[in-house]
């Protein structure tokens, strides 16, 4: 985001970029849930383990993006 951006949303680029973070690490595990949801309908245990795993890593992600957001939110 380029510094005139800050002036239309009011936020700095770090902290826009951190919530951008969680938001699309959140979205990608639901996503994910519905994979796994096909992957066992199929009776791919492997496959449905491996997005369980993508999800976890993406939960995980935002977990520590929300970490890093309050630190520099001062709480």
């Amino acid at each position: 985001m380029a510094a005139k951006d800050k002036k239309m949303t009011g936020t700095g680029d770090t902290v826009y970029d951190l919530v951008s973070i969680i938001y699309h690490a959140l979205q990608g595990a639901e996503t994910y849930g519905m994979y796994i949801a096909d992957a066992e309908e199929v009776g791919d245990a492997e496959l449905a383990k491996f997005f369980k795993e993508v999800q976890d890593d993406e939960r995980q992600r935002a977990d520590r993006a929300k970490k890093l957001l309050a630190v520099r939110l001062g709480k």
